[in-house]
């Protein structure tokens, strides 16, 4: 039912589709429409993709539903923050479901997926930056042990940023 594998180049195209729908569905109206297109069109397209699954550090992976893709993650291992003083910290910079799967509660398995991952790899910490309109993914990471230690202005565009929190979750 559930299947996570990990993304290579070839799937640059499916992480572009599954990036700009899970992104234009969470954050599309977080700032002006001629921000979000020129912000998605810049770092939701294959060839960004492709650039980013070439760099070894950047881990891709995309979870499958029933066969069909629903959703995508990416970390980072040893990945400091300056407000984070443990060695071993990995970075969630994303786990996205589409929302057509929201019902089937496909993040959480998606998150632990990650998280064992971070673990087996001797990290000690995980950490991401979050929306803070986005009250479905804060409640998500709040109940699944991360606690909020700073804020971070998240660039969208020369004009406008939106306001996130950092969170931390230690293990």
């Amino acid at each position: 039912m559930i299947e996570i594998v990990r993304a290579g180049t070839n799937d640059a195209q499916l992480l572009e589709i599954i990036g700009k729908q899970a992104l234009l569905e969470s954050h599309g109206h977080s700032a002006p429409k001629a921000d979000i297109d020129a912000y998605v069109n810049k770092y939701y397209c294959a060839d960004f993709f492709k650039t980013e699954i070439s760099n070894p550090a950047n881990i891709y992976h995309i979870m499958y539903y029933d066969k069909e893709p629903a959703g995508y993650s990416k970390i980072i291992f040893n990945h400091p923050h300056s407000n984070i003083n443990i060695p071993h910290v990995t970075k969630l910079e994303r786990l996205y479901v589409l929302k057509k799967f929201y019902d089937c509660k496909l993040g959480k398995p998606l998150f632990e997926f990650n998280l064992q991952l971070s673990k087996s790899n001797n990290q000690q910490a995980m950490w991401l930056f979050v929306w803070k309109e986005n009250s479905r993914a804060i409640k998500f990471y709040l109940k699944n042990g991360f606690t909020i230690i700073g804020n971070h202005d998240f660039v969208i565009s020369q004009t406008h940023s939106n306001p996130n929190h950092h969170m931390l979750l230690q293990y």
